[in-house]
Formats: C-alpha cells, sequence, structure tokens
C-alpha cells in the first residue's frame, strides 16, 4: 500500500490559477474522482477543494506514471495547460503524503496558521469520496489517524487558540484599512461558514450588518443565530446595499461573478470589499474610493499572525512527525496480525485434518481425541512461538514489507485487507 499526495496551494498558485482548479460542484468532484480510481494503479481517492487549496489523496499500489495521469486529469478539468501544472505541483510520496496530510488537516499548511476550518473541510471531502464509493478502507485509516493527530495537536498547542479564519483575517484588515470599525455597516453576501466567521467578528466592533444571499427565507433563518445588529436583505437589493454600506465581504459559492461592474458606481465615502470567494464573486473594477482586496492580498495580516504562531508551530510539527511515525508502525502491526491469525487458521485446519484422517484409518483412538488435539494445539503454538514474535518485533521498526510478501507467497494467504476482513469475522 503506497499514498500519493498531489497537491497545489497557495504556495505554488496564484489566485487566478486556484479559481480555474477549484472543484466547485459535486460534478468535478465526481468526474475527478472517478478519473483518478480509473487508473490501474489506483485503488481510492479523496480530493479536497478550498480557497486555498486543491489535493488529490490517493491510495495507489505503484507510483507508476500516477503524477502524469493526474495532471493531465486536472488539466483536462481545469483548461490550465498541463505545462503550467508540472510547474505549479507540489507532490508527495509515502512518509512525505501523511506528514503533509497531517500538517494541512492540523492547518499547519494554511495560509492563516491555526484556522480553525481545514479540518471540517477535509472530514467532508473525505465523507463525500467514501459516500460515493470512491474511498475505503486504506484511505480511512489515514484520514481517521489525520484526525486524531490533529485533535492532538489542538489540545496540546496553542495553535488555534482565539480561533482564526479567512474571514477573521478579513475583518482585522478591514479594520486596519479603515482606521476603524466603530459606526460602519457592512454588507455580507452568502450565508456559508465563512460568512458565518466574518459576522461573528464583525459583531464584536458594533458593526450594523445587512446579510444577503439567494434565498431570502434561508437568510432570514441564518442571521437568527447572531447577537447585535444583523438584518437579512432580498437578493434585489443587492445593488442598493453595494452603494451604502463601507465594508462588504463576499463568500458565496458561486461558479459566476456576483457583483458585476456594471453593477457599481461612485460613491463620496471609502468602500472596503473583501473578496473571499474561489471562484472570485467580484469583477475587476476600477472605481475612485473602491478598494478591493482577494485571498492573496491577506498576506499582510497573514505574516502577523505566523509570526504569532511560529513556535506553536514547531511544537504542533513535533507532532505531526511522531504521528507520522505512529502510522506507519500501526499500519505494519496491522498488516502483520491478520498473517498471525491465518498463519493460526491453518495450523488449526491442518491438526483437524489429520485427526480426522488418523481416526479414519484407526491409528489413534476416539477415545484420545481430546488430549491428542491439545498435544497438537500445543506443539503448533511452540511451533509458530518464535516466527510470531519475530513478526511482530520486525513490524515495530518498518521492516516487514518483503517479508510479508514472501509468506503470502509461500502460505498462499493472498490479500492481507481481505484477511484482515475475513479475521474479524471469525472473531464475531
Amino acid at each position: 500500500m503506497n499514498y500519493l499526495i498531489i497537491s497545489f496551494s497557495h504556495k505554488s498558485c496564484e489566485l487566478k490559477t486556484r479559481e480555474k482548479l477549484a472543484l466547485d460542484s459535486d460534478e468535478k468532484k465526481i468526474w475527478l474522482l472517478q478519473t483518478l480510481t480509473a487508473n490501474q494503479y489506483v485503488s481510492e481517492a479523496i480530493v479536497l477543494s478550498t480557497c486555498n487549496r486543491v489535493e488529490l489523496i490517493m491510495s495507489v499500489s505503484s507510483f507508476n506514471n500516477v503524477t502524469a495521469y493526474a495532471l493531465e486529469a486536472m488539466s483536462d478539468l481545469s483548461g490550465v495547460s498541463l505545462q503550467e501544472l508540472q510547474t505549479r505541483v507540489e507532490v508527495y510520496e509515502n512518509e512525505g503524503a501523511i506528514h503533509h496530510l497531517f500538517s494541512v488537516i492540523s492547518s499547519l499548511d494554511s495560509l492563516v496558521i491555526g484556522e480553525s476550518q481545514i479540518t471540517g473541510q477535509l472530514k467532508d471531502a473525505y465523507k463525500f469520496a467514501y459516500n460515493e464509493g470512491y474511498c475505503a478502507q486504506k484511505l480511512s485509516r489515514v484520514m481517521h489517524y489525520a484526525f486524531k493527530c490533529a485533535a492532538k495537536i489542538r489540545t496540546v498547542t496553542n495553535i488555534s487558540e482565539n480561533k482564526v479564519s479567512i474571514s477573521s483575517v478579513a475583518v482585522e484588515m478591514a479594520k486596519k484599512k479603515a482606521g476603524t470599525l466603530e459606526g460602519k455597516c457592512a454588507l455580507i453576501v452568502g450565508a456559508g461558514e465563512m460568512s458565518t466567521h466574518a459576522i461573528r467578528n464583525l459583531v464584536k466592533h458594533g458593526v450594523s450588518i445587512k446579510v444577503i444571499a439567494r434565498d431570502y427565507a434561508k437568510t432570514k433563518e441564518f442571521t437568527k443565530q447572531f447577537d447585535g445588529d444583523v438584518t437579512p436583505c432580498r437578493p434585489y437589493e443587492l445593488k442598493e446595499q453595494l452603494h451604502r454600506c463601507d465594508l462588504l465581504f463576499s463568500a458565496t459559492s458561486s461558479n459566476d461573478i456576483v457583483i458585476r461592474a456594471d453593477m457599481v458606481h461612485r460613491v463620496n465615502f471609502n468602500r472596503y470589499w473583501f473578496d473571499i470567494a474561489i471562484p472570485r464573486d467580484i469583477d475587476n473594477i476600477k472605481l475612485d474610493r473602491l478598494y478591493i482586496y482577494r485571498v492573496d492580498d491577506l498576506q499582510e495580516i497573514v505574516a502577523q499572525n505566523v509570526n504569532q504562531r511560529e513556535q506553536y508551530a514547531k511544537e504542533a510539527y513535533k507532532i505531526v512527525s511522531q504521528f507520522t511515525n505512529d502510522f506507519y508502525q500501526w499500519l505494519d502491526q496491522l498488516s502483520v496480525e491478520p498473517m498471525i491469525k491465518q498463519l493460526r487458521i491453518l495450523a488449526h485446519n491442518a491438526i483437524e485434518n489429520e485427526l480426522q484422517r488418523c481416526f479414519k484409518k484407526g491409528y489413534l483412538s476416539k477415545e484420545d481425541e481430546a488430549n491428542i488435539k491439545k498435544a497438537m494445539q500445543s506443539s503448533f503454538n511452540r511451533f509458530l512461538h518464535t516466527p510470531t514474535k519475530m513478526l511482530r518485533e520486525l513490524s515495530k521498526k518498518g521492516k516487514v514489507d518483503t517479508l510479508v510478501e514472501s509468506l503470502q507467497t509461500l502460505f498462499g494467504l493472498g490479500d492481507l485487507d481481505a484477511l484482515d476482513k475475513k479475521c474479524k469475522l471469525k472473531e464475531k
């Protein structure tokens, strides 16, 4: 079993490239999952798409041409040239892939270190792939370990103290650019998680907030969860509110531009707009006293965040490294245990078959069956004791791959995952 991750993130891709790569519909996700797992070397896949990254997480039997195959699929889906993808991609294999995944889910690889959304986003991506049938035991094992790693880091370090997100960083930047948020009016476009974070941060500053989303009834329900001056508006009020509010935060899931240039005209006060959606919600608009900031423009505040959390990140990376090592030790032990169980089952079957043959031939008396069986089982257990002990010791050192394959061939044990399931069934 091998792990492969193909990554495009804020570290290697500018915003316009990430917009094209974004998997902004279930249809795109399913097409990519289906295409990846159609490759003979890819058994399972998960795809993650956020405003800052696209990750293809795969279980592969061989790395042979899988990266090239996946890049071609991404190029076909996104329209980004294969040559550009080759210069932007980051590829991680086995231990490197596990370390990267654990770093991502723990928000150590995020634009905003310690942000609180990535764990949930990865959990949703995993559930989606699992429910659609593209993810099973192999990736489930690593994902469950990844969730444990993220939880450990949150518990042991203070990296998520005063939880932050892209939205909260945008609010912080708005305060810096506007000088103060006191007495300001903000328009929130969208009613998802990003908008939730933005509103909660704005309410703390006493900002008057208007919220617009596609479904007015759902918007009304959405705004009930907040204290403060938070008012739902109807979709047709968007154009009017664009010219009334000092601040705007847009985070919809739309594939198209939501705020077009032809909707906007000059006003006699400064407006600060933050587009935190991928693909972007706000058109490229050039007007006096209108300042538009996108995700990548938040680096100024993000840099401060990194400095503040650098020590926490060092502690967190130690935990990631330890969990990576622990995962591979656990994985090796998993591969050994069903083999040991199956060897004992083979020994038990051999005893039963030989005893029945001896009874049938009259070599042994039925009255002695219990004692003979006990003696034979004891002999086999003694015979298997040293090999079993050595297998477990070697598995702790990560030195069993070749040995396991050899034993599978010698004893005709077949696929270990099937053995694992078979042994668990026998135990029930």
